[in-house]
């Protein structure tokens, strides 16, 4: 279904379709991550990175670059979370996940159009290049594939973050508000990669990492 409406959307728009999502704007802790692909060939397990268990993720993680023409993942920190608040972040990181792939198009003078999950234009993008799609992750091939660039590489983030890290239990919530993690920062206090701008405190209601 995703790869048949991406191709659907493709004929019809008659240009290169760049697929663009984000992972982890919600949690306390870490960078907002985006990722961005053009697909060659279809990946018949390639499926919404949220309907997909971790297992499954991590394979199509690692089938998935053989699969596309283009891909590029993006990051924005912590501090620059803090800098310019998680909105703009998210965008900023996209804007560094599209900006190898719109070069190289651009160099052989191929037309693109990008395709963002949500109903947002990413900021300082010309919006003529820009198609915001709600839930497009579940919907369209190359956005899903975004999602699951996306996705991956931040738990992989978040994993490293762990071992430097230890107190804070990121390998088993990835940074989300959980009652172990507000017990960790009670106990411990915030580290290097906490979001300040969050007002990060104890008394969080606690939320649930994201599938």
């Amino acid at each position: 279904m995703l790869l048949q409406a991406e191709k659907e959307l493709k004929e019809r728009l008659g240009c290169i379709l760049i697929g663009v999502d984000e992972a982890g704007r919600g949690p306390l802790a870490g960078p907002v991550v985006a990722g961005a692909a053009v697909l060659g060939v279809g990946l018949p397990t390639l499926n919404d990175s949220k309907k997909l268990s971790e297992k499954q993720r991590e394979q199509i993680f690692d089938e998935l670059p053989n699969f596309c023409q283009y891909y590029s993942i993006g990051e924005a920190s912590a501090r620059e979370i803090d800098e310019v608040n998680i909105l703009n972040a998210t965008f900023l990181a996209m804007r560094r996940a599209i900006a190898p792939i719109a070069a190289q198009l651009q160099e052989k003078k191929l037309p693109y159009k990008i395709l963002v999950d949500g109903n947002l234009y990413i900021r300082e993008i010309d919006k003529s290049l820009q198609m915001p799609i709600v839930q497009g992750d579940g919907k369209v091939a190359c956005i899903a594939a975004a999602s699951i660039f996306a996705k991956v590489h931040r738990d992989r983030l978040m994993l490293k973050f762990a071992k430097q890290f230890p107190s804070y239990g990121f390998e088993k919530h990835k940074g989300y508000g959980t009652k172990a993690h507000l017990a960790a920062i009670k106990e411990f206090g915030l580290c290097k990669i906490h979001r300040r701008s969050f007002k990060i405190n104890a008394d969080f209601k606690p939320s649930t990492p994201g599938p």
